[in-house]
């Protein structure tokens, strides 16, 4: 059990360090002041640009991969709970980290792109088909929170069609509603006809 706590407590703490804020200290800016005011890759490209936000999402992506990387490496065989379902435990307290980090006073992203390094480690399968959903939505609407919300929907659905053990399936509705929560400003700039649009993706409107 003092296993467990630790390699939670860990991911949690390696979830803190945000990928924009810490890169925003080196460049000395706070995006959180500018554009959207989130912390997360999106509102890095719209205000900093490409390259700070591919480091970004590096960063982002990375911490959720290593959480669940650890978690497979130390957690026991013969410990309370199954190690994937550990790893899974790791990789959502690494989203908690994240979003709401305990290095920058408890506000940060929106999780996604660590929840995404989690399942590239434990579920690469799934990986594939949520990025069909989201590219579908992303090029149809323009808007990559509404896509981030479908994709993240479809983990349950997904996890349930492909027969994923419990621990799997658990997590999947818990990411969709951490990923819903986290996006639900988003969705009320949707219903106000005010959120920010990459009209360049739109490939449907440009054939239209």
């Amino acid at each position: 059990m003092l296993v467990l706590i630790l390699l939670i407590v860990s991911a949690y703490l390696l979830g803190s360090v945000s990928g924009s804020l810490t890169l925003g200290r080196l460049r000395g800016v706070d995006i959180r002041t500018q554009g959207s005011g989130n912390a997360g890759g999106t509102n890095a490209f719209r205000t900093q640009g490409a390259k700070f936000a591919l480091g970004v999402v590096v960063i982002d992506i990375g911490k959720g991969a290593l959480a669940a990387w650890l978690a497979l490496r130390f957690a026991p065989t013969d410990g309370p709970l199954p190690v994937r379902a550990v790893a899974w435990l790791a990789v959502t307290a690494a989203a908690v980290g994240h979003v709401w980090p305990l290095w920058h006073g408890f506000r940060g992203g929106k999780g996604v792109g660590t929840l995404l390094g989690g399942v590239a480690v434990l579920w690469p399968i799934a990986l594939l088909p949520l990025f069909l959903v989201w590219v579908c939505v992303l090029v149809g609407s323009g808007y990559v929170g509404l896509a981030s919300i479908i994709a993240a929907a479809c983990l349950l659905p997904l996890a349930v069609w492909l027969r994923a053990e419990a621990s799997t399936q658990i997590f999947a509705a818990a990411a969709a509603l951490l990923v819903l929560f986290t996006h639900r400003v988003n969705l009320q700039r949707l219903r106000a006809g005010t959120e920010s649009r990459f009209e360049r993706v739109r490939f449907w409107r440009r054939r239209a």
